[in-house]
């Protein structure tokens, strides 16, 4: 059984661990506090891959104080070397009595070891402690452990009669500055932000996290099938740009890449993107979240295909009228057995907009 005190010292380390929320990718965000006779004696936590891990800037702040102490820690801590040795090696040389982690790393590198280690060499090892808070945290790190493919979340600003653009695209602005603002700091956590290629010629993004203190850009994914992206779009400015398409054209992938672009051609049977393909490529490239602003063509065959995990849905209060374009390009369902499923996750106010998250139960 943990105590009061436990659920204290392990709420103070998911504090922590929300530090790295813009930077840590791909790896995990984690964050650790060490505690010795009731009191804090040192924390810390992981900042950016290759750098010390939560579990060693905490120790390196604890100093002598650590031995004997309880370390919590929101992940189990690693077991084997990649760009920083084991963390549970650390603790055990340091002398740490009890480790309390809130979740099992899902990595199948360490997946159990590290703790079975911990316990191995005399400690108590204890792990489950807030677990769904902490999954919530690395929700994309898990999905890549898990599924090898990101968590992807579509975001979306409607009417309240559900409408995202006029017939003509315009689309600027529905929601408010407020809003706005909220969905860059989902852009700022995000690995990759994804649009495509009807957007980019409609809108012109700049598919970049702006007005948030973040030293991170996410990369900038575009789904091009047939390469038409215009060379002088506004996205390709400051490189980051990976290029999804389901054709070849030599001349137009040399032009692109010229701008820095980097391109992947990934047809499917049909000749057009395979969209369950470019996921396990950008799995593969680390992408833990994948935060998506297309259009309702894009938005439609992300969750036909079952990729959509989330939806991320600012709710302006006024309507557009049925002409206006929708949320999502799907086939006509003949029953209401058909329809898509989804579970609100949190609902609030920014702003004078309503945003809502809801999980795809199927997700």
């Amino acid at each position: 059984m943990f105590s009061a005190a436990d659920y204290g010292f392990m709420a103070r380390a998911l504090r922590l661990a929300e530090r790295g929320l813009y930077s840590t990718t791909p790896n995990p965000r984690v964050g650790c506090i060490i505690v010795k006779a009731g009191a804090p004696v040192g924390e810390g936590w992981h900042e950016r891959a290759g750098d010390p891990h939560a579990e060693i800037h905490a120790l390196r702040a604890a100093g002598s104080q650590a031995r004997g102490a309880t370390a919590y820690v929101t992940l189990e801590p690693c077991s084997h070397h990649g760009l920083t040795p084991p963390c549970a090696e650390a603790l055990i040389a340091a002398g740490v009595a009890r480790v309390v982690a809130a979740m099992q790393d899902p990595n199948p590198r360490v997946a159990g070891s590290g703790m079975a280690r911990l316990a191995a060499a005399g400690m108590v090892a204890e792990c489950g402690l807030l677990e769904s808070e902490a999954r919530e945290l690395n929700i994309g790190f898990v999905s890549r452990m898990t599924r090898r493919r990101p968590w992807l979340r579509l975001k979306l600003a409607a009417s309240l009669d559900g409408k995202t653009a006029l017939a003509n695209g315009v689309s600027q602005w529905i929601t408010g500055p407020e809003a706005r603002h909220d969905g860059h700091l989902w852009r700022a956590r995000a690995c990759a932000i994804l649009s495509g290629i009807g957007t980019v010629r409609e809108d012109d993004p700049q598919l970049s996290v702006r007005n948030v203190d973040t030293a991170r850009q996410p990369l900038k994914v575009v789904v091009d099938s047939r390469l038409e992206l215009p060379l002088d779009a506004r996205l390709l400015q400051g490189g980051g740009v990976l290029v999804a398409a389901a054709m070849e054209n030599a001349g137009k992938a040399a032009a692109l890449r010229e701008r820095g672009a980097e391109l992947v051609c990934l047809p499917n049977a049909d000749g057009k993107l395979d969209l369950p393909a470019l996921m396990d490529e950008l799995g593969r490239r680390g992408i833990n979240e994948l935060h998506v602003e297309g259009g309702f063509r894009l938005n439609g065959g992300l969750l036909a295909a079952g990729l959509a995990d989330e939806l991320l849905l600012y709710l302006a209060p006024c309507v557009i009228g049925d002409a206006a374009r929708g949320m999502f390009d799907l086939p006509a369902l003949a029953t209401l057995a058909g329809k898509r499923k989804l579970a609100i996750h949190d609902m609030r106010m920014i702003g004078s907009d309503l945003r809502i998250l809801a999980r795809f139960k199927d997700a």
